[in-house]
């Protein structure tokens, strides 16, 4: 089957000398993965290499078997040439940590246009803005509401956060319970967009709980969550 669609680049691994398999994300048909042969050699070919980094944005014209094989590209374009999410050194570490939660929480195969324009849009708004200390935080919290498990807000001024039910509560009932400041700034992430970031202020100490407690609550809602290996590198420039 012929399809062309915007696609986002979770990932790419070396196969055999040449080959890459991609995972990408796509608006039409959800997760796919392509194998890409001999395009680290190739020279002439109309796919490179340089297009397959992590978070690109693509148009794709592609074909696909729907076997659950790999598929294949037949034309691949930069949709968005971004800017300064692949050059400047503290944008390239958030992209890694977010193409790794995405390659872990992502499971849909069918199309989810609105998780699609989300991620687009968050990641255009990272490109064009400088002042991106909270944007993972803001970024975690906002894609669990396309994923399924976004907390409860209703009950927001009660002092526990019950990490296993996603609802606010008075008494620390449940094994994964979480009080204190970290809460505060869930709730601040919450009430906010992404152009209310810059003016959002976090202490290092509240944003590094604030990170932990966002990826537990991942951890508890995501199949075969695995901690993110850019993780550390993330913590460092940030907290």
């Amino acid at each position: 089957m012929q399809v062309s669609t915007k696609a986002l680049v979770l990932s790419s691994v070396k196969y055999g000398e040449a080959d890459l398999i991609v995972s990408c994300y796509t608006e039409k048909v959800g997760l796919k993965s392509y194998h890409l042969r001999a395009i680290l050699k190739s020279k002439k070919g109309k796919l490179r290499t340089a297009m397959f980094q992590p978070l690109t944005l693509l148009q794709l014209d592609a074909y696909h078997k729907d076997k659950g094989t790999l598929e294949r590209i037949q034309e691949a374009r930069v949709l968005v040439p971004y800017q300064s999410l692949h050059t400047q050194v503290v944008k390239t570490s958030l992209v890694m940590f977010l193409s790794e939660i995405l390659k872990n929480a992502i499971k849909e195969e069918e199309a989810n246009p609105e998780l699609f324009q989300f991620l687009e849009s968050s990641l255009l708004w990272l490109d064009d803005n400088e002042k991106i200390a909270n944007f993972h935080l803001a970024f975690l919290l906002k894609l669990t509401g396309h994923l399924g498990f976004y907390p409860d807000f209703s009950d927001q001024d009660l002092p526990y956060l019950n990490l296993m039910e996603g609802v606010f509560q008075n008494s620390p009932m449940g094994d994964f319970c979480e009080s204190g400041d970290c809460l505060k700034v869930m709730i601040q992430l919450h009430l906010c967009t992404l152009d209310d970031l810059p003016s959002v202020s976090i202490s290092k100490q509240n944003r590094a709980d604030t990170l932990h407690l966002l990826l537990t609550y991942y951890q508890l809602h995501v199949q075969e969550y695995r901690t993110p290996k850019s993780l550390a590198v993330l913590t460092q420039l940030f907290h």
